[in-house]
């Protein structure tokens, strides 16, 4: 097996330097006029044709090069001295070669690292690259900024105004703004995202990671620099046999009275086959081009309108109202944006659109991965040469209980992984629970070797195992909540986070709510949690519960006999589950109907004093990190393998996530890889859709609405 070490430690070194040839090379932008060629271009800034298409990777036919085209150009020696700009060479060197020589700084600064410090922050804090900052701290590379930690600042000559390699007339400096990513950035300025690492070479390429707050360099957009500028674009179309004014005004939505009136010899005359007519060009959506607004998809070498249409669900129609660049011809590299609600082939991750991936038949057999299991058994505190103690102690021991659970479940994920003909390494160990037994098996060559860990359960072990094993790029993931004090990136937090729960409550509301009466009842304690279910529906009635007890006629009070009333409860208090549930169930008339709802589900709800009767009169609603318990194919081999006796829900998680991490395995034989292209993954109990979150690692944010459903349990979403 290649070591780690190398392996990950060459790429990095790889792109640190390629980081560095970026900064020193010399950049303008060109906009490519009608009759040019890649050739006339690369004459005219005596460079070399190979040169500009290694820096514009999405043309990929020189003949296909399209006027208005936005072209990055290298300056070298000979156009930069054109330029007034002074660049050495080298005696002996061939014309035009730039000698890229790496600044050294001229003094280092003492810093101690604070709590809430990231690499971003402080490279933001004293103007150096967060590559500069791992440099002259290498233990960097192997483990996370933490609390504490003494770092060693560069500082490097201030750079003069004439030795910044881009020219301020023909860039700027964006801020990123909430909600924003790489795609909708470079859709907004109509670049590539090859270009946009190429502006910036401090981007990383390894994630697609911004920070709102974030400054880039992008090239201005034309008419950028007249204030209030506004004009009218047309299209040139020469008009078919049998085309008619409705037909133009069904494809290109120009009204026949718009043109005639930009047309007078179609008013004269007519519209007839052979005219060229000029037809005016719709003015798209005024909407921020932002995550919250559109998906972006990044177009493929090879694809066109039909593969297009098909893919993303929308005609081309469509496509060119939305991105007008389009009227210039579909380009490999291009990054389009696509309404919200499209629903087309494809998978949705991070707002950006990405192919469906059956990650079966994408499994490469000839890898073998080395998994291993680190799970709380507490075998030094059972005594497993006594049966029915060792079963008591089971019983009582949550944390053995989970584990073997969990391992139950894993288990029948290896049995079928094996069938579909992949073979794996599998070692499991006892951390007892313990931080000092978690250090004494980190040892062990089994996990220095690991291609991935599940475990362990509790957070300080997790983190050390984190921190541990994060210098090798193994990935670990966290099969229960977990938190940490620190940042952890290779860690794959399975569980989604409350915010994320809410977030699919909130949203599931929305698409089915009409006319409905929506009510939000909260105690004290979820204050917060009332506030935040009032933003997102401000026509919400509401309740603030000061009393032990629900307080019954403002309840009725706030309820509708001529709607259906949607009541959101938000509390952990027995009690007063107890007595709203019974005040809302004894309510119910032919009249009016009354649904419950929560964004969070806590232990309270499942207590054996609630009265669960009421809560399926209500059809009590929530989200869910589980889904429904369900008779299939993995319940039947779970059943096959443990004597008839059904899995409970930590074997269903013991199997999902089991059988998840061995599938990315052997699809890209790397987990981080294998989370740039996988969306959402969906087994017997739970679903994984994970993203990166810069140095906080990666976060499912899939789960499951679930509804009582006279006396059932079932899954709505």
């Amino acid at each position: 097996m290649q070591r780690p070490f190398a392996k990950y430690f060459l790429p990095t070194l790889l792109f640190m330097l390629v980081s560095f040839s970026a900064v020193a090379q010399k950049f303008t932008t060109h906009a490519v006029k009608k009759g040019e060629t890649i050739h006339s271009i690369s004459t005219q800034y005596k460079t070399t044709p190979e040169r500009i298409l290694s820096l514009n990777k999405e043309i990929k036919n020189v003949a296909e090069l399209k006027p208005s085209t936005i072209l990055i150009i290298p300056l070298d020696a000979k156009a930069a001295e054109s330029s007034g700009v002074a660049v050495k060479t080298a005696g002996g060197a061939t014309a035009g070669e730039v000698i890229l020589v790496q600044e050294e700084p001229t003094s280092f600064i003492s810093y101690k690292v604070k709590r809430k410090d990231n690499l971003f922050r402080l490279a933001e804090k004293f103007d150096v690259s967060q590559d500069a900052i791992k440099k002259y701290n290498k233990e960097l590379y192997s483990v996370q900024l933490k609390k504490g930690m003494t770092l060693k600042i560069p500082k490097f000559k201030k750079m003069k105004p004439e030795e910044n390699p881009f020219n301020s007339d023909l860039f700027e400096m964006y801020t990123v703004k909430p909600k924003e990513t790489r795609w909708s950035i470079v859709n907004k300025y109509g670049i590539t995202i090859d270009s946009l690492l190429v502006l910036n070479p401090d981007l990383s390429k390894e994630d697609t990671y911004l920070a709102s707050g974030q400054e880039l360099r992008l090239p201005k957009k034309a008419g950028s620099t007249i204030a209030d500028q506004t004009s009218q674009l047309f299209i040139s179309y020469t008009v078919p046999a049998k085309k008619g004014f409705y037909s133009i005004e069904k494809e290109f939505g120009a009204t026949e009275a718009e043109i005639k009136a930009l047309n007078p010899e179609v008013k004269d005359r007519g519209l007839q086959e052979g005219m060229v007519i000029r037809i005016p060009q719709k003015k798209t959506d005024k909407k921020s081009v932002d995550t919250e607004n559109f998906n972006f998809y990044e177009v493929k070498q090879g694809e066109g309108e039909y593969s297009l249409n098909r893919k993303l669900g929308l005609s081309y129609k469509e496509l060119l109202a939305l991105n007008p660049e389009l009227q210039n011809g579909l380009k490999a590299g291009m990054v389009l944006k696509i309404p919200k609600d499209s629903d087309g082939d494809f998978e949705v991750k991070n707002s950006l659109i990405i192919e469906n991936v059956d990650l079966v038949s994408k499994m490469n057999l000839a890898t073998k991965p080395n998994l291993v299991l680190l799970l709380p058994f507490r075998l030094d505190m059972i005594d497993v040469s006594n049966k029915t103690a060792a079963s008591d102690a089971i019983v009582k021991r949550k944390d053995a209980n989970y584990s073997l659970g969990l391992y139950s479940g894993a288990l029948v994920a290896l049995d079928s992984i094996k069938k579909l003909g992949l073979n794996v390494n599998v070692s499991v160990f006892d951390t007892e629970k313990s931080v000092e037994k978690t250090r004494a098996l980190l040892a062990k060559p089994e996990l220095k070797n690991a291609d991935a860990i599940i475990g362990p359960l509790d957070s300080q072990s997790l983190q050390e195992v984190a921190v541990r094993v994060g210098q090798n790029q193994i990935p670990v993931i966290a099969p229960l909540p977990a938190k940490s004090d620190i940042s952890l990136s290779n860690v794959f937090y399975t569980v989604p986070s409350d915010s994320d729960l809410m977030k699919h409550m909130f949203s599931y509301v929305k698409e089915n709510v009409g006319t409905e009466n929506i009510v939000v009842i909260a105690d004290d304690e979820h204050k917060a949690t009332k506030e935040v279910i009032l933003k997102e529906f401000p026509n919400a009635k509401s309740l603030q519960l000061v009393e032990k007890y629900a307080m019954k006629n403002k309840i009725v009070a706030l309820l509708s006999s001529s709607q259906e009333n949607w009541v959101f409860l938000e509390t952990d208090q027995l009690n007063t589950i107890n007595s709203v549930v019974s005040v809302l169930n004894a309510s119910i008339t032919d009249k009016r109907k009354i649904r419950v709802f929560t964004t969070n589900k806590g232990k309270a709800f499942d207590s054996d004093k609630i009265n669960h009767t009421h809560l399926s009169y209500l059809s009590f609603t929530y989200p869910s990190v589980d889904g429904e318990d369900k008779a299939d194919s993995f319940e039947a081999a779970y059943k096959r393998m443990n004597k008839g006796k059904s899995p409970d829900k930590f074997a269903r998680r013991g199997f999902d996530i089991t059988f998840d991490v061995l599938l990315k395995l052997a699809y890209k034989q790397n987990l981080f890889e294998a989370s740039k292209f996988v969306g959402e993954t969906k087994y017997s109990a739970n679903k994984f859709n994970y993203t990166r979150e810069g140095a906080a690692g990666y976060r499912n944010h899939s789960s499951y609405i679930m509804a009582y459903d006279e006396m059932w349990i079932k899954q709505l979403d």
